[in-house]
């Protein structure tokens, strides 16, 4: 099964070789894919932009300056629902257990194979999709989801801007920003990510 190539993964380890690795491995299934050689590097990104509505990040568990916890830990304070794969040396299990009764997706021995890493974060991406797009959606201001309520009923801006009693350009601005919110280029998009609230 391929992936959709409006998905994006997040790829932080310090081990360069290891990123190469996986980069390769993911591009063939047409993942997106960042790569970060720290925790924070990860987190200086995602303070930038938001992430698209289908993203993940895998991570490993041990590194040098903030660990792979760490980072599940600040995501969670910062309320970034995007979920978290670990991957770990055969003595990190007890932690990467630990990090899942906290919310992360899976976790996957060092070393295995393209198969079980790319099966892996379709599970969380199929798992978290429904999640993510209510997160998204409560993150929308009232203005922004009555334009949403319009765009979803097929209607043109210059009718949402006179039943709102607002000007179509402040629609379009509206319009932009929910779209960016929930991590949508199109109206296809976005319909994928409402219905996926349901």
């Amino acid at each position: 099964m391929t992936a959709a190539l409006d998905t994006r993964v997040y790829l932080v380890d310090d081990h360069q070789e290891f990123r190469q690795s996986c980069i390769w491995i993911l591009e063939q299934a047409n993942f997106q894919v960042r790569d970060f050689p720290s925790a924070l590097t990860l987190l200086k990104d995602l303070a930038r932009e938001t992430p698209p509505a289908r993203s993940c990040i895998v991570s490993d568990i041990r590194m040098p300056g903030m660990s792979g916890l760490e980072l599940q830990g600040e995501l969670s304070h910062r309320g970034m629902a995007l979920p978290l794969i670990f991957v770990t040396g055969h003595g990190d299990v007890p932690l990467a257990v630990d990090a899942m009764r906290h919310g992360a997706a899976n976790f996957i021995e060092k070393p295995f194979d393209a198969p079980l890493l790319i099966d892996a974060i379709q599970t969380a991406l199929a798992n978290h999709a429904p999640q993510t797009a209510c997160t998204a959606l409560a993150r929308l201001t009232r203005r922004e989801r009555q334009v949403l309520d319009g765009i979803m009923s097929g209607k043109l801006n210059k009718v949402i801007a006179d039943e709102l009693n607002i000007s179509p350009k402040t629609v379009e601005l509206h319009r932009s920003n929910l779209m960016a919110k929930l991590g949508a280029h199109n109206v296809v998009e976005l319909t994928r990510v409402v219905l996926g609230q349901s």
